[in-house]
């Protein structure tokens, strides 16, 4: 079997890239600030897949996201070599399949104690106050407040 693989990330105006009208996927604006915020802290990681058009495959929300910051290029990814058919699917798959995949627990509050303990913002994780407490995580107290405020602020 031979699999397509994109060849080359080009960078791209955020004005050239059209949204998917279909996208069932929706981005609330608290949504799209945490991308913002991530986006800052780790950098635009992952490329928009692009079809032909420059419509938008898989990164509606980075791509908002990239705009609120006041980004005028990303990195974008060329599928263009999807069916329609497939390009459809594709978006819905690049969403749902992440949504099923679950969480060592343990792995995971033992990585947030960790961070913690660097002073690290854990927002900046996607975790909300309410899911990182029922996680039991020893946090450090200044880390939980900076963390409460931050949530009560949106």
């Amino acid at each position: 079997m031979t699999l397509k693989t994109a060849q080359q990330i080009i960078h791209q105006p955020t004005s050239a890239l059209l949204p998917y009208a279909k996208n069932s996927r929706t981005h609330s604006a608290d949504q799209v600030s945490q991308l913002a915020a991530s986006i800052k802290e780790f950098g635009f990681t992952t490329p928009v897949l692009v079809d032909d058009d420059n419509g938008i495959v898989a990164g509606h929300g980075r791509v908002l996201a990239a705009q609120q910051i006041g980004l005028e290029d990303v990195p974008t990814i060329n599928v263009g070599w999807l069916t329609e058919t497939q390009r459809r699917a594709y978006i819905i798959a690049d969403n749902k399949l992440a949504l099923n995949a679950g969480w060592d627990e343990d792995v995971l509050r033992s990585e947030m104690e960790f961070l913690s303990s660097q002073h690290f913002d854990i927002s900046l994780t996607g975790f909300n106050f309410s899911e990182i407490e029922a996680l039991d995580v020893d946090l450090l107290e200044t880390k939980v407040d900076t963390l409460a405020m931050r949530i009560l602020a949106l």
